[in-house]
């Protein structure tokens, strides 16, 4: 922060500086306009007129230039105080902002000022009114400020593939994955608030993440927010548990999510799910607790819906001018398990596609874990979370362990972790979101602009990911022998990723993904013996265009 004073001190000076040169120049340019009017006076040497008018000339087009280019300089230095400003602004709302606000609210500059402005003004006329945040999403606000609602969204046209798909077994499991595009998400919907300590949030998501998954209902939200530092929350939304899935999908590193955090949030959590609960924070703190309930898109017809909760506690253990270190913990409690109707089996299953969505293929995947003899008793995931910033370096890592309880059988555990780094060659840092307890993308300095040479931020990503779903399972040995295990596979995955932030609502991001899947097959067929290798290996490529509003 004292940084930054410094700056705006000195670009101060220098726009103070530009603006002396340009009277001097102004007050030359009328010296030396007045001298060339009294010489003719005093003498009828034509020559002489003649030279002075080539003097006054030349000069004039020199104060012309030198004012052309000192306007140049101060436009410039115009813009990065501006751009100060706003990181300035930025940086307040991150550390003094404890309005609650919805899920769909929440971006890199929430709070909302008065069009044209940086903060409202103490006196104003009470008449209904526009007001936008740093990043000009616009709302329409009330004359008393108690009510509000403006538009939100955002749209992910995703494009990739596999470039390389080589199958373990020429008989057993996929033998290649599918290229395309993809509008991984198109959101939109209206988020405010309501006699003042109220908010609400309403988005609709015509994106399909797979070729299986329906579109409908992201957000269908309401929040009491009247105490400051607190949320108290009912309806479908996204949920807070783990650091990876708190971190916003307009936010996060790369293209998709590690498939440890998938697996985790799958069982009880994730997207447009059912929840209600609270959350208390700070900038320093976080702690939040919700039971949820089943997704927007979940049947309701003659079906046992899964019911469970979570809890998740995260601090800011260290935050200075340049760095910051978060941790975690957390912990997700299946209480009931869904049934396909009266009579079927408490059951449920854990898997993830290869961290691509082009493809709706799995590789992971434990298969259906319950039956009516042996039914899905109750389920848990433990979180270890951990993220730190340097100036412009930010890590981001978790630990999972899953565990399955199923009537009498021994308890199915899988383990999974993944750990992420990235580089911003522009300078820019990630900066912290107090209300989720995760941290925004990043907000360039100079916005890409041909006229004033800006060219966005630039960030370099990589991330290694591990998932292990076998439990009690001997390879060589038949499943049907071996009725408490799991032979889900263990998948490695390497990931590499450029993102270019062209301003604050647009990105790109181009990842590269190398996954190694291994399975030992578990039933018997022609070409494929028990304990053979059935699983892949292979490499993807995968580009988005994101706005997000």
């Amino acid at each position: 922060m004292q940084s930054m004073v410094i700056m705006g001190v000195e670009l101060s000076h220098s726009i103070l500086g530009l603006r002396g040169r340009l009277f001097l120049s102004a007050a030359g340019a009328v010296w030396l306009a007045m001298g060339p009017g009294q010489a003719l006076a005093a003498s009828p040497d034509s020559s002489d007129a003649e030279a002075l008018r080539a003097q006054v000339a030349a000069l004039t087009q020199l104060v012309k230039s030198v004012s052309e280019r000192d306007q140049q300089q101060i436009e410039a230095l115009s813009a990065q105080v501006q751009a100060l400003q706003t990181r300035l602004n930025q940086e307040e709302i991150a550390t003094t902002d404890q309005t609650a606000r919805p899920r769909a609210a929440q971006n890199a500059t929430g709070h909302f000022t008065l069009e044209g402005s940086q903060r409202a003004p103490e006196a104003q006329t009470a008449v209904p009114r526009v007001v936008q945040n740093a990043t000009h999403r616009f709302a329409m606000q009330s004359a008393d400020g108690q009510y509000s609602i403006g538009l939100t969204g955002d749209i992910q046209f995703d494009t990739g593939g596999d470039i390389g798909f080589h199958p373990a077994s020429k008989v057993v499991g996929p033998q290649a994955l599918s290229t395309g595009v993809n509008a991984r998400r198109a959101r939109i919907g209206i988020a405010g608030t309501a006699a003042g300590d109220w908010g609400y949030a309403f988005v609709y998501d015509a994106g399909n993440s797979s070729d299986q998954t329906a579109k409908g209902i992201e957000t269908a939200q309401i929040i009491y927010g009247g105490l400051k530092g607190a949320a108290f929350e009912i309806g479908y939304s996204n949920t807070y548990f783990t650091l990876d899935q708190a971190t916003g999908s307009n936010d996060t590193l790369f293209v998709e999510r590690a498939s440890p955090s998938n697996i985790a949030t799958n069982l009880n959590a994730g997207d447009a799910r059912s929840n209600a609960g609270v959350r208390f924070f700070g900038d320093r703190y976080w702690v939040g607790a919700y039971v949820t309930g089943p997704a927007s898109g979940d049947s309701h017809t003659l079906t046992g819906e899964r019911f469970g909760a979570f809890q998740r506690v995260a601090v800011q253990a260290l935050k200075g001018p340049d760095y910051t270190l978060h941790l975690g913990v957390g912990v997700d409690e299946l209480l009931r398990a869904p049934n396909s109707g009266n009579g079927t089996a408490y059951a449920i299953s854990l898997s993830d596609q290869p961290e691509l969505r082009i493809d709706p293929t799995t590789l992971l995947n434990t298969g259906t874990l319950g039956s009516l003899a042996n039914p899905v008793t109750g389920a848990y995931v433990f979180d270890a979370e951990t993220a730190a910033t340097w100036r412009n370096l930010f890590w981001q890592g978790e630990y999972y362990h899953y565990e399955i309880e199923r009537r009498g059988l021994s308890t199915a555990a899988f383990d999974g972790a993944y750990g992420q780094v990235s580089w911003t060659l522009t300078g820019e840092t990630h900066r912290y979101n107090p209300q989720a307890a995760s941290y925004f993308r990043i907000s360039p300095t100079h916005a890409f602009s041909l006229a004033h040479g800006g060219w966005g931020a630039w960030e370099l990503a990589a991330r290694v990911s591990y998932v292990d779903l076998d439990s009690n399972f001997r390879s060589g040995h038949a499943l049907s022998a071996q009725p408490g295990a799991v032979d889900g596979g263990i998948q490695r995955g390497y990931s590499f990723g450029v993102n270019w932030y062209p301003n604050d609502l647009i990105r790109f991001l181009l990842d590269y993904e190398h996954v190694d899947y291994e399975k030992a097959n578990g039933t018997a067929v022609a070409g494929a013996p028990l304990g053979a290798p059935v699983g892949a290996k292979l490499d993807s490529i995968a580009l988005r265009a994101q706005v997000a509003y």
